[in-house]
């Protein structure tokens, strides 16, 4: 009994793990497709720990559970889609702080902090050189890397 016992607190720690990064990083990010996917790892974390107290209780609520937070899942996946694309179809970008514009007519926006606007100067395009010929290397950006 005591195997179970160990079996279960292993499962439900790798299940409180998973869930712990998954709101940690829909919490701390601001893209949409990495929000989404860290609201999936929510879900799985959640499927873990059913999954193992069903095993432990040995019954199979928990599997049957899963098996609806999967199909919720899926549902999830093709609404989320659609809007991560009429999103980027309407800005251009896939950050969260674009959500605002489509508030409620007459509605204030809520603004946590002002957004940067890019500079021109601080994209950073990467070129190709011609077949053949070694590209020249800068022996400070080597030894310093400033992008980093």
């Amino acid at each position: 009994m005591t195997a179970d016992i160990a079996l279960l607190q292993n499962y439900l720690v790798v299940g409180a793990i998973l869930f712990a990064v998954g709101m940690v990083g829909f919490l701390v990010r601001r893209n949409m497709i990495i929000m989404f996917l860290c609201a999936e790892m929510m879900l799985q974390g959640v499927s873990l720990s059913l999954v193992a107290w069903s095993r432990y209780h040995n019954d199979w609520g928990g599997q049957m559970l899963v098996i609806f937070i999967i199909a919720v899942a899926a549902c999830e996946a093709g609404i989320g889609l659609a809007l991560i694309l009429m999103l980027f179809h309407k800005s251009g970008r896939l950050d969260i702080a674009f959500w605002d514009d489509l508030r409620e007519a007459g509605q204030p926006g809520f603004v946590d902090r002002k957004m940067p606007e890019e500079r021109a100067e601080d994209q950073v395009w990467p070129t190709l050189t011609p077949a053949g010929i070694r590209p020249e290397l800068d022996q400070d950006e080597l030894s310093h890397r400033s992008r980093v």
